[in-house]
């Protein structure tokens, strides 16, 4: 506080810090505190609620232990986010490795540029169009049977290949920045010797890059897998029969059957999921909370 007043002043330093705290109060507690009051209570009708039949329990959560399917499908929400993020580490890091350390600074601009172009198209649209690439009939199958890497169609469609491509699409940039920036911001000479000391390029990376990469790889891993877990939009439009997602089985609680109060339990459940989720990740990697927030 005391280098933000020193920065901007006492009345800017004001208006920023109450912006801040409406965000977190208005915006993010205040709500989270309403859907959790009301995950313990029953789902009644509106004459009914505040009556003798409105009281607190845990039968919201438990309808979640109740239902196998439920179940099942919660735990292959975890696992499919966990490929998402593993799959998204693979693709970011030798791409975020080439533009921190290899690509020359003056078409760093012009190559993130082309990185980010994509985000420039809504998420819809670009979900709709991988709907399009991955159908039976769609460029993707044709172009593999064109080059004879395939002799027949495949059904993209189904089961969770979908949903992986879709997510991993969708947050492989949530991935490659936090790497690019904890990668760029190890000494090159540090690599460089290395490499005259005779270790070969896997060492490298391995003793050297990816220890100092690691709030970057926690970092991108935690955002990674929280959104592609709480995701509603991909899934709902590249998953199948077969691939239920848990945010699906929210959003049918909240909308469909109209209880909002069992849709608030599952939500919970979720986030409970996802910060136990942080903390292994924060353990694992050995950083602590402000690491991942730079």
């Amino acid at each position: 506080m005391n280098d933000l007043l020193r920065r901007y002043g006492p009345v800017l330093s004001i208006l920023f810090a109450a912006l801040t705290a409406f965000w977190l109060l208005a915006l993010v507690v205040l709500p989270d505190l309403y859907l959790f009051e009301n995950s313990f209570r029953p789902y009644l009708p509106i004459s009914e609620v505040g009556g003798p039949k409105d009281f607190y329990s845990f039968d919201n959560y438990l309808t979640f232990f109740h239902s196998p399917i439920h179940i099942q499908v919660f735990v292959w929400t975890i696992v499919y986010s966990t490929v998402v993020t593993v799959l998204c580490f693979v693709i970011a890091y030798p791409l975020a490795y080439y533009l921190s350390k290899v690509a020359r600074s003056n078409l760093l601009p012009t190559l993130f540029l082309l990185i980010l172009v994509p985000l420039w198209v809504s998420e819809v649209l670009r979900s709709f169009a991988w709907f399009i690439i991955l159908a039976l009939k769609g460029p993707l199958n044709i172009l593999l049977l064109g080059i004879g890497v395939i002799d027949q169609p495949i059904r993209w469609l189904t089961g969770f290949r979908g949903v992986i491509i879709g997510l991993v699409y969708t947050y492989v940039l949530f991935m490659l920045f936090p790497l690019y920036n904890a990668i760029q911001s190890l000494d090159t000479n540090q690599i460089e010797a290395a490499e005259d000391l005779g270790s070969p390029w896997w060492r490298t990376h391995w003793r050297v890059i990816l220890p100092h990469a690691k709030p970057g790889i926690a970092s991108g891993s935690v955002m990674v897998f929280m959104l592609s877990a709480g995701s509603i939009l991909v899934p709902t439009l590249l998953a199948s029969t077969s691939s239920r997602w848990f945010t699906e089985i929210i959003q049918q609680w909240m909308f469909e059957s109209q209880d909002w109060n069992t849709g608030s339990a599952y939500a919970f459940m979720l986030l409970l999921l996802c910060t136990i989720f942080v903390s292994v990740v924060m353990r694992l990697f050995r950083v602590k909370l402000s690491d991942i927030a730079k």
